[in-house]
């Protein structure tokens, strides 16, 4: 009786167990449905990811906004705050319009994108997050290569003539050369790497900022009849360094950002490349200039900083860490020796070293991937086993890069030199003696950033009341 009672028992349990399974495997979800679940997890984790390095792009134009007033004299600060806000917030309106479309439109012939204006292919019902984020994404280094130029026109150029300047340099320059890479045109094609943009963002702006110095002239009492320069000092040195320590902190947006996802394993990599040659270059124009001029400068410091930073730029994801350092160390000297050959050599007024800082280190930062690019690095950071001369690739990278960069740099140099001319003759881009003399603010704005500099102030901007 016993045994057949266990017997029983034992069926009980096993069909017990095998109704257990059947619900657990009917319940589970199917192979497909878990593909489904983790695919959807990814772009989540990716669209927050590029969200994030939107945020520390963005907080860049604070950046510009501290080292530009801070290199420039006081009488000057509030018109060069406009600029780095209207560069922002009017030329979100012309990339969403134009630029984003001609920049990641549908390519005609690798030279120009053609559609996607205003947006048109994005649906909101369609819930593409990620689609969104990437234009948040875009826009913020569209408004980060108009923004270079506001320092190296501080000072004297008319407001007027620089809202029109912003607007088609954000609509239209930096699209166009954009899409040539990053748009999947013909330099993507014949395989140039910049993978964050040392020419395509700062190369853009450093020649654009040359073109318009060039034709707007030197600011009074730069230059004497000589032909000597004389030093001319910006009013804030803690604001300057501020807006450094700011940009380096968006820099790792910048950079690490342009994985353009969370799950690339390369994204402490490219923070570590990215902080490596900014310290590096930090100490080398630090030295060189040391030796050079026979004291520590704490402004050449600073932009040494920001000249590793944009030297890193194109090869941040392909280098290793000792390339990043020589990297950063050759930024220096380009630097100093950069700022030197602008006025002593080309006699460009430019106050805050825009062109050397973001025009010639885009430059050798472009072109140093040809030299450095190490395969492991960029399969770490899904960026392909390149090799650079220096790593047994040949010279075939090194001449993309030499030409990539060379037409990109002539593109926005010629196109930009072109405006301010035209602009030149027509409305005019230069204020007066007297209103640069009084200063932008109060000419330009019926306002200062510091009230409590003296009367002549107060009176100014009264009479302009009045």
């Amino acid at each position: 009786m016993m045994k057949h009672h266990k017997k029983r028992l034992l069926k009980i349990g096993i069909i017990a167990a095998m109704l257990g399974i059947l619900f657990v495997m009917s319940s589970k979800p199917t192979y497909a449905q878990d593909e489904t679940a983790v695919d959807a997890l990814i772009i989540q984790i990716d669209t927050i990811w590029l969200f994030l390095g939107s945020v520390l792009v963005f907080w860049m134009q604070a950046g510009f906004a501290m080292v530009e007033s801070g290199f420039s004299r006081a009488k000057n600060a509030a018109n060069l705050l406009m600029k780095n806000l209207i560069d922002f917030a009017g030329g979100a309106l012309l990339f969403f319009a134009v630029g984003f479309g001609l920049m990641y439109g549908a390519s005609a012939g690798g030279i120009i994108g053609t559609s996607n204006f205003f947006l048109t292919e994005l649906d909101p019902a369609a819930l593409d997050a990620y689609s969104w984020v990437d234009f948040l994404f875009q826009l913020m280094f569209a408004a980060a290569a108009a923004t270079i130029v506001s320092g190296a026109v501080a000072e004297r150029l008319k407001f007027k003539a620089y809202l029109i300047y912003s607007m088609v340099i954000t609509g239209l320059i930096y699209p166009i050369s954009g899409h040539w890479h990053w748009g999947g045109g013909w330099l993507a094609e014949l395989g140039f790497i910049d993978f964050a943009g040392s020419t395509i963002v700062h190369a853009v702006g450093g020649f654009a900022a040359l073109a318009a110095a060039k034709v707007l002239g030197p600011r009074i009492g730069k230059f004497n009849k000589d032909g000597s320069s004389n030093s001319i000092p910006g009013h804030s040195l803690t604001l300057a360094a501020l807006g450094v320590f700011i940009l380096w902190m968006g820099w790792f947006g910048f950079n690490a950002g342009s994985t353009l996802s969370g799950m690339n394993p390369g994204i402490a990599f490219v923070a570590v490349t990215t902080t490596l040659a900014a310290s590096a270059g930090t100490v080398s124009a630090l030295l060189v200039n040391w030796h050079k001029a026979g004291h520590p400068s704490t402004e050449m410091a600073l932009n040494g900083a920001l000249a590793g930073l944009v030297a890193i730029t194109a090869g941040t994801a392909n280098v290793t860490p000792i390339g990043a350092i020589v990297i950063g160390l050759i930024a220096g000297p380009v630097l100093v020796y950069g700022i030197n050959f602008v006025e002593r050599v080309l006699k460009v007024d430019d106050p805050v070293g825009a062109v050397a800082v973001h025009g010639f280190n885009g430059l050798w930062g472009t072109v140093a991937v040809g030299l450095f690019a190490y395969p492991a690095a960029g399969t770490l950071t899904n960026m392909g086993a390149v090799a650079g001369l220096f790593y047994g690739g040949g010279v075939a990278q090194l001449g993309i890069q030499l030409l990539g960069t060379a037409v990109i740099s002539a593109w926005a140099f010629g196109t930009m030199g072109a405006l301010f001319y035209l602009m030149k003759i027509t409305i005019g881009i230069r204020v007066s003696a007297e209103e640069e003399m009084e200063g932008l603010d109060i000419s330009e704005h019926f306002t200062t950033s510091y009230p409590e500099f003296g009367p002549a102030a107060k009176e100014a901007i009264a009479l302009a009341g009045d």
